[in-house]
């Protein structure tokens, strides 16, 4: 049976689209966006996972199970997240809610992604395609995609959309795995250097997106809570962090910019 066609995604006027994409192919605009991993991006990106790989030897894990959370989890803050709870002896069922609280951000990152993504004759084999590449949607590939797709004709969104992924995902990867072992090679102080670089990073860039008071709110209510739950509360700690955290500065901040 014939697939029902797609609406066609929105399509940006010719004049906004790159020089590269006049008459580029879809193996140059995967290309294209495979660069993304020598651009700033893709660096910050490198360097905040060096504080993961630091993080998974320091609490006890393989160089493997550190490369295979990088590349299956796929996102920072839940891969934080996860080796904290499996470090700690949580219980699975936390374990996973845990988790899946940490990662519901990312599905209306994809959702507004999946217009892009759309192609001119939809097939089986698309739809596969886009499953597959929806795995490596995070906040950085969103970041990118976001600023980059709407300016390309419609048939090279996909195919960038996916250089730009996968660039992503090999600087996460390599990242973890380079972290994990710099911090077994190097002395005491550089190495806690490196666990503390995942705190940092998330901190700066809370601090740099923060533009309403709910924001700024949920930041200080983050670091005093987070301490204090700490030794209260030690095995669901970030988690209550997150919820009480969050919903104060919800709360306070209704109706107000």
């Amino acid at each position: 049976m014939a697939e029902t066609a797609e609406p066609a995604a929105p399509s940006a006027p010719a004049t906004v689209a790159p020089a590269w994409a006049a008459n580029a192919s879809a193996m140059s605009a995967f290309l294209r966006g495979l660069a993304a991993i020598i651009t700033a991006p893709g660096l910050v990106l490198f360097t905040s996972s060096l504080g993961f790989g630091a993080l998974a030897r320091d609490l006890g894990f393989t160089f493997g199970h550190a490369v295979f959370i990088a590349g299956s989890v796929y996102a920072l803050p839940t891969q934080v997240m996860l080796v904290d709870q499996l470090a700690r002896g949580a219980a699975l069922l936390s374990i996973a809610f845990a988790v899946t609280l940490t990662a519901v951000r990312l599905l209306p990152m994809t959702v507004s992604l999946m217009p892009f993504m759309r192609q001119e004759q939809p097939t089986r084999r698309g739809w596969a395609v886009r499953i597959i590449l929806s795995h490596v949607i995070a906040t950085s590939v969103w970041v990118e995609s976001m600023r980059r797709l709407p300016k390309l004709p419609q048939h090279l969104r996909l195919p960038h959309m996916a250089g730009i992924g996968i660039a992503m995902m090999i600087s996460t990867v390599s990242g973890s795995g380079v972290g994990y072992l710099v911090a077994g090679s190097v002395s005491p102080l550089i190495a806690a250097g490196l666990l503390f670089m995942n705190p940092i990073y998330f901190l700066f860039s809370l601090a740099a997106s923060a533009s309403r008071r709910m924001d700024w709110l949920a930041i200080a209510f983050g670091a005093v809570l987070g301490p204090a739950l700490f030794k209260v509360v030690p095995g669901i700690d970030l988690m209550l962090t997150g919820l009480i955290g969050g919903t104060l500065a919800y709360m306070l901040s209704r109706g107000r910019p």
